[in-house]
């Protein structure tokens, strides 16, 4: 079957599926009020240096400030003249401590060099978002500066030259090599993508001079832009993943949209002419997540538990600080003995749980615990498998082994919000945990509560306004505790529930 890119758009919501076989690969959505912000230049000011953090707090103008790392910094001879002036009037932290004396245009972080050294509040700097703002926290910055484009990506202030590692022909590779090294700037740095292994060098130096000047237009608004302030904004989602994800291997584009189709193909003609005639425009009726059976799959890709077809399952548990995935056997039961069937669940559980970490754009550190597996061929197979069906995920993924415990840890780089956390929100009752307290362990606290006061009040009657659930528990299985109560403290009961009180929550009047 082919492969399909699926864009619905609406003015409330863009939403694009990427079909591989029929199946939901990746998922990507946007709405145009929260537009996604990596690729995004700004002109910002240092309000914090951290030397504890390494690190340095930058406002952009965003709603928090952007995160930037010293790895990260990089400054320009102008900024470094301006350092040393203060280090020699003393305003420094002295000029052995400084930036140096380079004559680069850009002064890059030399070993042992702190923050402090290259940073200092109030400081201009120029810097590019590359992963978004997360949770509570802000965007990661870096001086490190890319432009993307159909074949190329563009590093202005980084000499180097990078081939797509999934580009694995070495004859391809140094032609590719030796076409960029004819054609860049000197200084500057360019990546190949994956998508230009077939690409012509016209189609190489046609990127390559829309990208030196589109810089050219970047650093001409850093002149004048405020500060902090917007310089360059990246394309919206419809065009950015056109242009990341279409490729020869993408058989269809189909858009359901008049206006984004004619955008859509006005880029296609431009960057990728050869390509126009797989873009096509989709009927309105039947909705076109609907005809093509998306809106099933991103339902499923919210779920907790993912059924296997062989009866067993995976929980994908996201926390804090990482994801956890537990496999288990759940209604498979196999034919040939035990370590063969948990050997079976754990192949097929590999197999989807690569599928689920691209599908739901899941980041960071991911722990995979396995059915143990005492036969060590058995565990070898499972990891390459794991390995194999990783292979069509665009994101770096690093796999170790299956320890002894059928552990797997693995990282997955994160560069934007996941699934959940673009579809979904904390729960008002839980706020996210997952649980919330137990009904009759509330009640136990009312009871100790009224205890505590009753000697304490001159009241006749106390009421207790609980959430329905708990007032249910109180007058039916409790209510010869209630009575208990009412006995030794010498005072009236009287339960009241209250519909819009949060389960958790109980208040006391006292009469």
């Amino acid at each position: 079957m082919s492969t399909q890119l699926l864009i619905n758009a609406t003015p409330y919501e863009i939403r694009i599926a990427l079909l591989e076989h029929g199946n939901l690969a990746e998922f990507y959505l946007e709405h145009p009020a929260e537009k996604g912000l990596v690729g995004n230049i700004y002109r910002g000011r240092v309000v914090r240096v951290l030397p504890g953090m390494q690190a340095a707090f930058v406002d952009v103008g965003l709603e928090r400030t952007g995160f930037l790392y010293v790895d990260d910094v990089l400054v320009t001879s102008n900024e470094v003249e301006k350092r040393l002036a203060r280090c020699d009037r003393g305003d420094g932290t002295g000029g052995e401590t400084c930036c140096g004396h380079d004559t680069d245009p850009l002064c890059r972080r030399h070993p042992g060099q702190n923050i402090e050294d290259l940073l200092s509040e109030g400081q201009d700097i120029m810097v590019q978002v590359c992963k978004e703002p997360l949770g509570s926290k802000g965007a990661r910055l870096t001086c490190h500066i890319t432009l993307p484009c159909r074949n190329l990506v563009f590093m202005p202030r980084t000499d180097h030259i990078g081939i797509s590692r999934k580009i694995e022909d070495e004859d391809v590779r140094l032609m590719l090599r030796r076409d960029i090294e004819a054609l860049r700037p000197a200084g500057t740095g360019f990546i190949v993508r994956t998508v230009a292994e077939t690409a012509t060098n016209e189609e190489l130096e046609a990127d390559m001079e829309f990208l030196l000047h589109t810089w050219e237009e970047v650093q001409a608004r850093a002149v004048t832009a405020p500060v902090p302030g917007l310089i360059y904004q990246d394309l919206d989602i419809t065009l950015r993943v056109v242009r990341d994800v279409f490729s020869p291997e993408v058989d269809q584009v189909v858009v359901d949209e008049p206006e984004t189709y004619q955008r859509v193909l006005q880029f296609v003609e431009t960057f990728a002419p050869h390509l126009k005639g797989r873009v096509e425009l989709g009927p309105e009726d039947p909705p076109i997540f609907d005809a093509y059976g998306v809106e099933l799959e991103v339902n499923r890709a919210l779920e907790r538990k993912i059924w296997l077809r062989c009866g067993g399952y995976i929980i994908i548990e996201p926390t804090e600080a990482l994801t956890v995935i537990d496999v288990n056997t759940g209604r498979y039961v196999g034919k040939n003995g035990l370590e063969e069937t948990i050997f079976k669940a754990n192949m097929e559980a590999a197999k989807e749980i690569a599928y689920q970490l691209r599908l739901r754009n899941i980041g960071g550190i991911i722990i995979v615990d396995f059915i143990d597996m005492e036969d060590e061929e058995h565990r070898e197979a499972v990891f390459t498998a794991l390995k194999e069906a990783a292979k069509k995920d665009k994101s770096r993924l690093n796999i170790l082994r299956v320890s002894e415990f059928g552990l797997v840890q693995m990282t997955r780089k994160r560069n934007r919000e996941d699934l959940e956390h673009l579809m979904c929100e904390p729960c008002d009752c839980c706020h996210g945990t997952g649980v919330i307290r137990a009904s009759r362990s509330l009640c136990y606290d009312i009871f100790r509560q009224i205890e505590r006061e009753a000697c304490r009040r001159q009241a006749e009657t106390v009421i207790v306004r609980v959430h329905p659930r708990v007032a249910e528990l109180l007058l039916r299985e409790e209510a010869h505790t209630v009575d208990y109560l009412e006995k030794k403290c010498g005072k009236r009961i009287q339960i009241m529930p209250i519909k819009g009180l949060h389960p958790e929550k109980y208040e006391f009047s006292w009469q």
